[in-house]
């Protein structure tokens, strides 16, 4: 590793003691990167369940050697919040550790995904039983993003207008193959919702220690380069995807220049739309 590297590498150990992003419950916020030209906001609303929040997110712009990282993430915890509590806490900082991030990002995602469940799981004790879905964007200088995602938290990204889902949704209908050939099984019962084990309405998660052996936790990874048609990013917890479309989704957040007002109106539109679940998002605008 040359010494530029190393030092860049070192100087980001020492910016990721910042928070990323606080602890989530019904929020907002907005923020933008050094140079203005890209905004975001983030809106959490709790939902109608009678459970503690289960949402949360990270939205930060951290910036070293001259180059800049956006950061910003969705997870949608199931059965508790301490695991999206510790992937908030830790799957960023596990991603950036990684040696070859800045020559291999892609291979770095997956390595620190799969390392973070290994190390959740270890704690199961503390963590206990619960798991959580993630969809995580990295943007590197406003040019270049990279979105990974376990579970069914998505990215949809808006070029030129229209909607490009980033991230692929991980439910047990269409992974039933992967679940049955590791001894598990889908059912709809109890409910009308296709279930891993009847328990768990994805196919991939981080945690969930008693299903783990018929689960998944290896992410999707997605790059594209930030061109003059990119707009908009949203990411989202299931609480809005379930109500709303992506097309309808990059309408709404398009319309709106400021990205808090523009989160803040998705979430609201979910809650018209009688959304019951943890609604969160996260909306990024480049280029003002």
């Amino acid at each position: 590793m040359n010494q530029h590297v190393s030092n860049w590498l070192l100087s980001w150990f020492g910016a990721l003691k910042i928070s990323y992003g606080g602890r989530s419950s019904s929020g907002s916020g907005k923020g933008r990167s050094h140079d203005g030209l890209v905004k975001y906001g983030f809106s959490l609303v709790k939902g109608k369940a009678n459970h503690p929040m289960e949402d949360y997110h990270v939205a930060k712009f951290l910036r070293s050697q001259g180059h800049e990282l956006g950061l910003f993430a969705i997870y949608d915890g199931h059965l508790g919040d301490t695991v999206p509590a510790y992937l908030q806490k830790h799957l960023f900082s596990n991603i950036l550790k990684e040696e070859e991030f800045w020559v291999d990002p892609n291979r770095s995602i997956l390595k620190a995904y799969e390392q973070t469940d290994q190390a959740i799981l270890s704690h199961s004790s503390d963590l206990g039983r619960g798991g959580s879905t993630a969809v995580t964007a990295i943007l590197l200088n406003g040019q270049r993003l990279w979105v990974a995602n376990v579970g069914d938290s998505r990215a949809v990204l808006s070029k030129g207008g229209q909607a490009v889902q980033m991230s692929i949704d991980h439910e047990p209908n269409t992974e039933r193959g992967s679940i049955e050939n590791k001894g598990g099984f889908v059912s709809n019962m109890p409910g009308d919702v296709p279930r891993v084990n009847g328990q768990l309405a994805v196919s991939r998660a981080f945690g969930d220690k008693s299903l783990k052996s018929h689960l998944r936790s290896d992410p999707d990874v997605q790059d594209t380069f930030v061109d003059n048609t990119t707009d908009v990013l949203i990411l989202a917890s299931d609480g809005l995807w379930k109500v709303m479309d992506n097309q309808e989704a990059v309408d709404i957040a398009r319309k709106i220049k400021d990205p808090l007002k523009a989160a803040k109106q998705l979430t609201a539109e979910a809650l018209k739309r009688d959304s019951k679940d943890d609604i969160s998002c996260v909306v990024v605008r480049f280029r003002g």
